[in-house]
């Protein structure tokens, strides 16, 4: 009987990045392995690769119907990079029968953990007191009445609540918070399993004292958070810039904080390395990580993970899936998501039970 055979060909991620040595072993054990090295794979190798493969494993696959007719076994493609590209020709995917897998979904456990880290910083002025410390000007036994608060039974919001937001979801029941939601895409039923209210987004921002920004950059939601929803937001509330820049108006959040309206935790920035004169750098509402919710070692091993339980589910004949399924119709909404972005809530994911 044939072995299946994958390309494996996530450059630039490392394999060490993705895979943990026993889902190495596991994929190996399952079928036979093109390249799987860190380095680009050869055009040849791929090319002679192409007629035999089953699936293709890639940083950001490039299938084309060129690509669908040299490679009649070809069933799945597995994207590693974050995000669905453009480089998939999703219609003629489809009209082959074709699945097309994001790993999006790996990124949940490593950047809602530094998400909720960014949150207790900012509600129990952790920050703001370490560098008093610096300065001999700490508060002893003091609180900060008009800034910090408690995640215990506090009101949380999420705009957007997809595989972070609901893993942050899981990492906050501890606290009994009171969550709202704002996602267009969200059935009913899944916000009512993970015990959160759907509402508007005035509601969300004018009822949270705490909002985390999870949702995936579309074409319909630029700067989708401006003056006006900043303002609505309660004063000294904590904004958690998470996902993707595209979603925020960058000039009128710089300036909420600034006039010390809100506080922000910013993990991600519209011009990337920030340039040295921006006044954020220094707002003292401000706490500010260098794109880094996804950097911490092994962090990414969930990804292989879940590569290898897919893989070994269609092997199987099982339709269960761990990572973000494409939907044609979805991705054409996309807006160039990439790195840890919530694309996943904008498709469809199976799960196992």
């Amino acid at each position: 009987m044939t072995r299946p055979c994958i390309i494996l060909a996530p450059h630039w991620r490392g394999m060490a990045e993705l895979f943990s040595d026993a889902d190495m072993t596991r994929l190996h054990a399952m079928s036979d392995v093109v390249w799987g090295q860190d380095a680009q794979i050869p055009a040849d190798i791929f090319d002679a690769a192409l007629p035999r493969a089953d699936i293709l494993v890639a940083t950001t696959p490039n299938v084309t119907s060129a690509t669908l007719a040299a490679a009649p076994r070809l069933r799945t493609v597995i994207e590693v990079s974050g995000a669905f590209p453009d480089s998939i020709d999703y219609a003629a995917c489809a009209a082959r029968g074709v699945e097309v897998l994001s790993c999006a979904p790996g990124f949940r456990q490593a950047v809602a953990e530094m998400g909720l880290g960014m949150a207790l910083t900012g509600a129990r002025g952790l920050l703001v007191e370490h560098e008093r410390f610096r300065d001999g000007a700490e508060h002893w036994l003091e609180d900060h009445a008009d800034t910090d608060f408690t995640l215990f039974g506090a009101d949380v919001g999420f705009v957007g609540f997809g595989q972070i937001a609901r893993e942050l979801t899981r990492l906050l029941s501890p606290f009994s918070p009171v969550i709202r939601a704002y996602d267009p895409w969200l059935p009913d039923h899944m916000a009512t399993e993970h015990g959160v209210t759907l509402t508007s987004l005035q509601t969300v921002m004018s009822a949270s004292r705490c909002v985390f920004v999870t949702a995936s950059p579309t074409t319909e939601n630029l700067h989708l958070l401006d003056a006006a929803a900043f303002a609505q937001m309660p004063r000294h509330a904590l904004l958690v810039l998470l996902s993707r820049a595209h979603l925020v108006d960058f000039d009128a959040l710089r300036d909420a904080v600034l006039r010390g309206h809100i506080r922000a935790a910013i993990d991600v920035f519209p011009t990337e390395p920030v340039p040295a004169d921006d006044p954020i750098r220094r707002a003292p509402g401000a706490i500010l990580s260098p794109h880094r919710a996804a950097a911490v070692k092994d962090g990414r091993q969930l990804i292989g993970q879940m590569v290898v339980d897919d893989i070994a589910a269609l092997l199987t004949g099982s339709s269960a899936r761990r990572l973000a399924v494409a939907d044609p119709v979805r991705i054409a909404a996309l807006a160039g998501a990439s790195d840890a972005t919530e694309v996943a809530a904008m498709s469809q994911s199976r799960k196992p039970g």
